[in-house]
């Protein structure tokens, strides 16, 4: 039997319930897996507040596990069975013990990547890739401004922009966070308790602004992320932590700088297997060279769920949290 974790109703936390249920022999294309690690991510908690609707009566949140290939269906030829395997973009309903998933969807974990290397932070290796090398090509000559350096996206893209020479300022709301982040290669820190971040953007890039702003906050952060931009930077809005950002009246953004703005999301940019392959290639040979690390800080036990959205959404995590499958 697999254990999965199912949701009814849409609210908080506590709506997620464990059930059990027998899996099935995979069909044709498909292959099912054990799972090991389990990511927890804020779009987990979208999908079950009901910000991001799922148009099903019940569903099983997650995006992204790490484990082993124990049956075959036919017509799947990469695959064999105790092949170490990873996802990180859906399709959603990870939060269980074992799944049925279609082989397109996976990839081979190399021999030379520990589970710890990936845990927790596929999904957002993913959301690192394209942000910063293909929605934006970021490179030494770039300044830029990321929101909660310190939350588990925040602390790969500090290692990764700074593997490409960028500058990144960060925001973070604690000391602890600070020095987490710093760790992790930010090249500034705003503690946003203490100081308004606009007025220390500005300050350090001597009034210009940054080139980028990476907002995965949203309501709180947006209207001031925008007046942190250089003339004809791009605003990149790209989570919802303290809810949707505001709506935006079009015709401010020439005023401020004739800026560009977009809500991207990571499915544009990993809908087809070429694309998945070249983000895993990438993100596999970081890896390897020790430009990315995953940092797993958190670590619940799958019917412990309820408390890792509780504490996610508090704000009381930093890094990576994963739930695990004895």
């Amino acid at each position: 039997m697999s254990k999965k974790v199912i949701i009814k109703a849409r609210g908080a936390p506590d709506v997620m319930q464990i059930s059990e249920e027998s899996i099935s022999k995979p069909g044709e294309g498909l292959v099912k897996i054990k799972h090991e690690l389990i990511g927890v991510n804020f779009i987990d908690t979208y999908h079950r507040s009901g910000l991001y609707p799922i148009n099903t009566e019940y569903f099983t949140p997650g995006m992204e596990a790490i484990g082993y290939v124990t049956e075959i269906g036919s017509g799947v030829e990469d695959f064999k069975e105790g092949d170490r395997v990873c996802y990180g973009n859906g399709p959603i309903g990870s939060y269980c013990s074992e799944r049925i998933m279609p082989h397109s969807t996976l990839f081979k974990v190399p021999k030379y990547i520990k589970n710890e290397d990936l845990a927790g932070s596929v999904l957002r290796f993913l959301t690192v890739w394209y942000l910063v090398e293909k929605l934006y090509c970021l490179s030494s000559k770039d300044i830029v401004l990321f929101h909660a350096a310190a939350g588990g996206v925040g602390l790969v893209f500090c290692q990764w922009a700074k593997s490409l020479g960028a500058t990144v300022i960060g925001t973070v709301s604690s000391e602890k966070k600070a020095k987490l982040a710093l760790d992790h290669g930010c090249s500034f820190i705003i503690n946003y308790r203490q100081n308004n971040f606009l007025d220390e953007v500005m300050k350090i890039t001597n009034g210009e602004g940054v080139s980028v702003v990476y907002d995965g906050v949203g309501k709180s952060t947006f209207h001031d992320s925008l007046k942190c931009l250089k003339r004809k930077g791009l605003m990149v809005s790209f989570g919802n932590a303290s809810g949707p950002a505001p709506d935006l009246d079009v015709s401010s953004l020439g005023p401020l700088g004739s800026l560009f703005v977009t809500r991207p999301t990571l499915l544009d940019y990993t809908n087809d297997r070429n694309s998945l392959k070249e983000a895993f290639s990438r993100i596999f040979s970081l890896i390897r060279d020790k430009d990315i690390v995953s940092d797993v800080v958190q670590s619940y036990p799958l019917e412990d769920c309820v408390q890792s959205h509780t504490d996610l959404e508090n704000r009381l995590t930093h890094g990576s949290t994963v739930l695990t499958v004895p």
